[in-house]
C-alpha cells in the first residue's frame, strides 16, 4: 500500500477527523487482539516490528540482529509470512537460487542470505519447522500486532523522519493501534534516520531507545556519485531511498514510486527504460524492488544495497543477550 499525504498532516485533518471513529474502532480491536497469549515456542522469539503502517526498515534491522546473534554464537532463523508470495501454511525454506518473489515474496530472498528462512502464514508451524532444522532463536520480520507466537524481545522501529504520524490509527492514520497499547508490548524502541520521532509522548516514557542508521553500499555509492539517474523503488516510503541516493551525490533526474511489494508490469518498466534510454540515465532500485524485478531488466538495473547500523549496537547486544538468559532460565 502508499501512504496518504493526510496521515502525516500535524494537527490532523478534516478527513482524518471524520475518519477517526472507524480509526478508533480498528485500533481497539488490534490493541484486544494483541493482548491475547501466542504459542510459547520451543526456543526464543525476537520480534521486528512497527508502530505504524508501512515500511521503518524491518528487513535491514532484522538482518543486523541475526548478525548480531551470529557474533554471539546463536544459531538464527528468520520466519517470515512471505507477504507478496504465493504460499500457504505449510513451511517453505527459502532458497534464493530457486525460489523467486512471486513464490516467497520479496524480503525472504534478501533474509536468507543471511541465515535460514521459513515462510509461512502460520507462524507457529513455521517455528517448529525452524527449531526441528537446529535453530536456537527465532527472528520474526514482522508481526508484532499478530499474537500467534509469543515474543520474549518484542522491539519496535520509527521510522525518524515521519515518526507517528498525524498519532490516529487507520484509516484515520498510519497507526496500527493506540500508541500506549502497542508500547505496552514493546522492549525496545529504535528511531532510524532522524531525530523527529526521540520526541516521544508519555506512553513511551521508560523504554529503551536506541537510533539507528541505514547505510548505503560506499562501493555502489562511489559509483553513483555524480551520476544522473533515474530512480524507481515499491517499498514503503520511497522517498528514503530517493534521498539517501540524493544525500551521496547521485543527480536524481527522474525518479517514480510504486505502492510496497508492488508487482511490476512489463509496460511500467518498458516506460521507466525507454525514458532512461532517452535521457541517459542510470536506472537504479532498491534491493527489494531489485528481486521482483525480471532477469531482462534486473540486467539493466543499478541496485543500491544499505545496511542498518546501530548507533549502540553494544546496548542492542546486550538487551539480547539479557532476553535469551531469562528465556533460557525459564526453560
Amino acid at each position: 500500500m502508499r501512504a496518504p499525504r493526510f496521515w502525516a498532516r500535524v494537527p490532523p485533518t478534516p478527513l482524518a477527523r471524520l475518519l477517526q471513529p472507524l480509526g478508533g474502532l480498528y485500533g481497539w480491536a488490534v490493541a484486544r487482539n494483541m493482548e491475547r497469549r501466542g504459542e510459547r515456542a520451543a526456543a526464543p522469539v525476537i520480534c521486528v516490528g512497527n508502530f505504524v503502517a508501512g515500511g521503518a526498515g524491518k528487513t535491514p534491522a532484522a538482518i543486523a540482529l541475526a548478525r548480531l546473534l551470529i557474533e554471539m554464537g546463536e544459531r538464527v532463523a528468520f520466519l517470515s509470512r512471505g507477504y507478496g508470495g504465493s504460499t500457504g501454511d505449510e513451511p517453505i525454506v527459502v532458497d534464493p537460487r530457486r525460489h523467486s518473489a512471486v513464490e516467497v515474496g520479496d524480503e525472504p530472498l534478501l533474509l536468507a542470505r543471511v541465515a535460514p528462512t521459513f515462510v509461512s502464514r502460520n507462524r507457529p508451524r513455521a517455528a517448529r519447522a525452524a527449531i526441528a532444522a537446529g535453530a536456537g532463536v527465532l527472528v520474526l520480520d514482522d508481526g508484532l500486532q499478530n499474537p500467534a507466537l509469543a515474543k520474549d524481545f518484542p522491539l519496535a522501529l520509527v521510522d525518524g523522519g515521519f515518526g507517528f504520524g498525524n498519532g490516529l490509527c487507520l484509516p484515520a492514520g498510519p497507526l496500527r493501534a493506540p500508541l500506549a497499547a502497542q508500547a505496552s508490548h514493546v522492549a525496545l524502541i529504535v528511531v532510524v534516520a532522524g531525530a523527529k520521532a526521540i520526541e516521544a509522548p508519555a506512553t513511551l516514557a521508560g523504554k529503551p531507545i536506541v537510533a539507528a542508521r541505514l547505510e548505503p553500499d560506499a562501493s555502489q555509492a562511489d559509483e553513483l556519485r555524480g551520476t544522473n539517474v533515474f530512480a524507481f523503488a515499491g517499498i514503503g516510503r520511497p522517498e528514503k531511498f530517493f534521498e539517501t541516493l540524493e544525500g551521496l551525490g547521485a543527480r536524481l533526474v527522474a525518479k517514480r514510486s510504486f505502492p510496497d511489494h508492488h508487482r511490476f508490469a512489463a509496460s511500467e518498466l518498458e516506460a521507466i527504460f525507454d525514458e532512461a534510454s532517452d535521457r541517459s540515465l542510470a536506472v537504479v532500485t532498491t534491493e527489494k524492488d531489485f528481486v521482483r524485478l525480471p532477469a531482462a531488466y534486473a540486467q539493466r538495473t543499478v541496485v543500491l544495497p544499505v545496511t542498518l547500523r546501530f548507533d549502540d549496537a553494544g546496548l542492542v547486544a546486550r538487551l539480547l543477550a539479557g532476553a535469551l538468559a531469562h528465556r533460557r532460565a525459564e526453560a
